[in-house]
């Protein structure tokens, strides 16, 4: 390779050429597209894989082909308006909403890392110096990530040698390129030194351990506690804080990515007062449109603010006095009842009493007054002397029609002793 083929090379991010061949292979083989590539072809592309790919999905093909074609020199097809027409259609119909990983609170952060510090010790005290290594790198993983605010691929680019301790005050951390340096002239991070759950002491911490000197920060672990020469994938970080989050208890585990964490310390400073501006110049968001895909804001769902203009609720209204109603008066009065049966085939007479108990006589408070159920006492509520008439001839009308509907006859009596009155 000669030197303009070297630099050419370079300024070529190495996760950008990856996909962008991934993406021209889709097309051409997958799918059977030839490069170059017409609009039409382009369009028959887009509308075959409408619904099945996410909408972002389609945009970065589109990119891919679009460099494609300005690297070998011909026109690029997915600029004409037969794209762009058949891009905005499957937007409409194939409306998607944009997923973002769970923020990663404080609280859950202290209780990952009490965890992790737990398990360290734990592994050092039986004898498995390959644990205890894993746990000191995830916890200096875990801290690193989410109080700088480190994308992935940013964490396992990290080399020891561009780490640097400043005593008293944190740690440097210099990385010659990222996703928001497009220029890749690199930027040095200032990590601070907390009174707890400390970034800077967990990542000396795995470097003592791992006895690192140069090279990649975070790597693997094997089973006989060897130190792999090359660093973490950035694919296998999601993984690998999902368990981690799983073994320490957190609930649905499966809800966060790598960026949980950088969402998590944006979350935490805009709760603690932090300026746009501040944290986007700690964490490096270039735009104010990238910081706010990352901020919720203090009351994400307006409701203090609406609550705030809602009238008063009006005091409750006193209750009125219930109005006195005087007692209605009642008259004891003591009941005869016998039944006997039309012939001795009917067998109603057993339902009949039991119907005239429950139907007529128990409204009235009725006791009984001997073991057969021919004896009752009742207790007849009425106002006056013509309420008192009518009360009991609806009764005795009552009880005659259940012992007529069982082929019984009935005869009653009913005797007021204190008022000398009889009725039957």
């Amino acid at each position: 390779m000669n030197t303009v083929e070297q630099y050419l090379d370079a300024a070529t991010r190495a996760n950008t050429e990856r996909a962008y061949a991934g993406a021209t292979r889709h097309f051409e083989v997958d799918w059977g597209g030839h490069l170059p590539a017409t609009a039409d072809q382009v369009a028959r592309y887009l509308a075959a894989y409408a619904g099945q790919l996410a909408l972002n999905t389609l945009k970065h093909r589109l990119a891919a082909l679009a460099q494609w074609h300005h690297a070998h020199g011909f026109a690029d097809p997915t600029r004409a308006p037969v794209v762009r027409k058949v891009l905005k259609g499957i937007q409409t119909l194939h409306p998607s909403q944009e997923k973002r990983a769970t923020p990663l609170q404080l609280t859950q952060l202290g209780q990952v890392v009490d965890w992790l510090d737990d398990a360290a010790a734990t592994a050092g005290t039986r004898g498995d110096p390959a644990g205890r290594l894993r746990h000191l790198r995830d916890r200096a993983l875990v801290l690193l990530g989410f109080w700088r605010g480190f994308r992935g691929d940013e964490l396992v680019r990290l080399q020891v040698q561009d780490l640097r301790l400043v005593p008293g005050e944190g740690m440097t951390c210099f990385l010659p390129h990222s996703k928001g340096d497009r220029q890749h002239v690199g930027r040095t991070y200032k990590v601070p030194a907390l009174s707890r759950w400390c970034p800077v002491a967990a990542t000396s911490a795995w470097i003592a351990a791992a006895d690192l000197h140069e090279g990649s920060l975070f790597r693997a672990v094997d089973q006989w506690a060897g130190i792999a020469a090359t660093p973490l994938h950035p694919n296998s970080l999601v993984r690998l804080l999902r368990r981690i989050f799983r073994e320490a208890g957190l609930a649905s585990p499966d809800d966060y990515s790598s960026h949980s964490l950088r969402r998590g310390f944006a979350g935490w400073a805009n709760a603690n007062g932090w300026d746009v501006k501040a944290l986007m110049e700690y964490v490096g968001w270039r735009d104010v449109n990238s910081a706010m895909r990352y901020l919720d804001g203090t009351d994400p769902f307006a409701r203090q603010r609406i609550e705030a203009s809602l009238p008063p609720i009006a005091p409750p209204r006193l209750a009125l006095p219930a109005p006195t109603v005087a007692p209605v008066p009642s008259t004891t009065v003591e009941a005869t009842i016998t039944l006997t049966r039309f012939t001795p085939r009917v067998r109603g007479l057993t339902k009949a009493h039991r119907l005239i108990e429950q139907i007529c006589l128990h409204p009235h408070q009725a006791q009984r007054l001997d073991a057969d159920g021919t004896r009752y006492r009742l207790a007849i509520a009425a106002p006056d002397e013509a309420a008192l008439e009518e009360t009991i001839a609806m009764l005795l009308d009552e009880m005659h029609r259940i012992a007529d509907n069982h082929q019984c006859f009935l005869v009653v009596a009913l005797r007021d002793e204190a008022g000398g009155r009889h009725w039957d």
